[in-house]
């Protein structure tokens, strides 16, 4: 891959970590599944999901699991990224950094 960057944001620790644990139990690790994110977001030309609350409608874990699968299906054209290539592009983020 050329010229990466790297991508930082703050969020809740429980969300993280509760959502961390979603990811890898279906074989993904956040990075990987952020990256799809953006590879579908580009490829739709916006959110690739929609963003609208139903009023007085919950979503239930079976729902949203369905919903993620299904957007999981639609994301099959991801590149692979070698641990050596998230590694240079952290390292690539440190040096500007200090430059």
């Amino acid at each position: 891959m050329t010229d990466q960057v790297l991508v930082q944001f703050k969020v809740d620790r429980s969300l993280k970590n509760e959502v961390s644990a979603l990811y890898e139990s279906i074989g993904l690790d956040l990075p990987t599944a952020f990256r799809m994110f953006l590879i579908k977001s580009k490829s739709v030309g916006g959110l690739p999901f929609e963003a609208k609350i139903e009023k007085n409608k919950k979503l239930s874990l079976e729902d949203g699991l369905s919903a993620f699968w299904a957007l999981r299906g639609q994301s099959s054209e991801l590149p692979d990224v070698s641990l050596d290539e998230i590694n240079e592009e952290i390292q690539k983020a440190r040096q500007s950094r200090k430059n």
